[in-house]
């Protein structure tokens, strides 16, 4: 009789632990408190769901907001994990972060690429630079953007880059003569680094005037040498 029982007491104990959830992987905590957002031309608007420019949305060909889902980006090396509601999670070992392939994008169209982002831990080196994929090249260093606004937040603050891809940095004009297949977003050189990515886009530039980087500042004149 004690031998049934405790065969009994041994099925029931497997039992309840076929009906536990298995553990899964989570995404960093969020720091909680009030959100720290950086000043810029582009703003996320949350009750729309849209990016704005003037208090105006703007039109996108591609929307990102990775609620539950990595949508298709993936990494070489970084973990990247959704955190539901706020965006994606990455820990950077390997800078690359690649977009879904076959985005069929009209360069001259959109020539904006927008990632709203925060930095969660530090790291030791920024990069931030953008390359692409059409049908004819691949990604390489003659084909890159580098934000015109919002690079290199602090931890703790959240920032939204702004490339705008008329002006890459360098392969201008092939953007806007080209038709994009892929996006890859570079964010820094070093491992280390925790970001939540809350969105992507991939916008038209209504107002490019309102976009430009500022001009650096004149330089002062020396006096003429008596």
């Amino acid at each position: 009789m004690k031998r049934l029982s405790w065969i009994g007491l041994a099925l029931t104990a497997a039992l309840a632990a076929c009906g536990r959830p298995t553990d899964t992987a989570k995404p960093p905590p969020v720091a909680a408190g009030p959100l720290v957002e950086r000043d810029g031309p582009i703003r996320w608007n949350a009750s729309s769901g849209a990016f704005e420019l003037a208090g105006k949305p703007l039109k996108t060909v591609k929307l990102w907001t990775f609620d539950g889902s990595t949508e298709g980006f993936v990494p070489v090396g970084s973990k990247i994990i959704p955190a539901p509601g706020t965006g994606l999670s990455v820990t950077v070992a390997d800078p690359t972060l690649r977009s879904p392939k076959g985005l069929n994008v009209p360069g001259g169209q959109f020539p904006l690429v927008l990632v709203r982002l925060t930095r969660t831990a530090p790291a030791g080196a920024w990069d931030g630079a953008l390359y692409y994929s059409t049908a004819h090249h691949g990604e390489g260093i003659g084909f890159f953007g580098k934000p015109v606004s919002g690079a290199d937040p602090a931890v703790g603050e959240t920032t939204t880059l702004i490339y705008d891809m008329s002006r890459q940095a360098a392969g201008a004009p092939d953007w806007s003569q080209s038709t994009i297949d892929q996006i890859r977003l570079d964010l820094e050189d070093r491992a280390g680094g925790v970001f939540l990515i809350r969105q992507i886009a991939i916008a038209a530039n209504p107002d490019p005037a309102a976009i430009a980087p500022a001009p650096p500042p004149a330089a002062s004149a020396k006096p003429a040498a008596n």
